[in-house]
């Protein structure tokens, strides 16, 4: 099996007090050991195509694998493989970050130990400060708890991480910690990453290929310098720009 991820088709719509096509006939494959961007602004579609990908929501049209089994029909198997890490990850707030990892490894089967030790050099990779260990989550950084968020993914030992906007909202060097995390755990531990993100340079760093969605619909697709090249650009703001024809603030809507 070469592909980590292959779609076809891909489509959900949402009926609210208008119909919403969160995604629309979106097709692509991920090789394994890839880190593929999918940027677009916010209510583009990226986190609807995470949560299929992720066996939580099951597409109207079309069909995701994973590692060639089949999100909806194999889910118990697909689960094992990935973990996700989203932009406002759930926790315990009131209790401290250990606490909380805790709790997750013992979901997971994960001893006491084996949880320490995992989290500690998890975290330690992460630039997180030990001090802060026993701390409550609530009186942590927001880009602290990320990283606590991230450690705890890696419990499962994933084949496939999703990471749905996971640096929105930190600080700059917290933001530089986990984006070069991210590297590493492609590079050192062959894990293969979807990265959904609405930051331009983090997509242009991080990955080997990057997938512009507009109104659930991939517009461009392609190493970044292929698509600068392609273009005729020098960033991939201004590739989103002339791939679209309108301005990033023009498209925004609920996901």
């Amino acid at each position: 099996m070469k592909e980590a991820v292959k779609c076809e088709g891909l489509s959900k719509t949402f009926k609210r007090k208008e119909r919403i096509v969160a995604l629309d006939n979106v097709s692509f494959t991920i090789p394994k050991n890839e880190i593929f961007g999918i940027v677009g602004p916010n209510g583009s579609g990226k986190s609807t195509l995470i949560r299929i990908l992720s066996t939580l929501l099951i597409p109207d049209n079309g069909h995701a694998r994973i590692f060639g089994y089949d999100v909806v029909r194999e889910y118990g198997k697909v689960r094992p493989l990935i973990n996700r890490v989203s932009v406002d990850a759930a926790f315990f707030k009131g209790i401290s970050a250990w606490e909380n990892l805790r709790y997750a490894a013992r979901l997971y089967g994960l001893g006491g130990r084996e949880a320490k030790e995992r989290t500690l050099d998890i975290l330690g990779r992460l630039g997180f400060d030990r001090k802060r260990y026993y701390e409550p989550l609530e009186d942590l950084s927001r880009g602290m708890q990320q990283k606590i968020a991230i450690a705890r993914a890696f419990f499962t030992a994933p084949m496939l991480l999703l990471l749905d906007e996971p640096t929105t909202g930190l600080d700059p060097r917290s933001k530089m910690e986990v984006q070069g995390f991210v590297r590493r755990a492609m590079s050192n531990d062959g894990l293969t990453i979807v990265l959904t993100t609405h930051d331009m340079k983090e997509a242009e760093a991080l990955c080997g290929r990057v997938a512009i969605i507009i109104k659930g619909r991939f517009v461009a697709l392609g190493e970044p310098a292929a698509l600068l090249k392609k273009y005729g650009k020098t960033n991939l703001e201004d590739v989103f720009l002339e791939a679209t024809g309108r301005e990033w603030q023009e498209i925004e809507y609920e996901d």
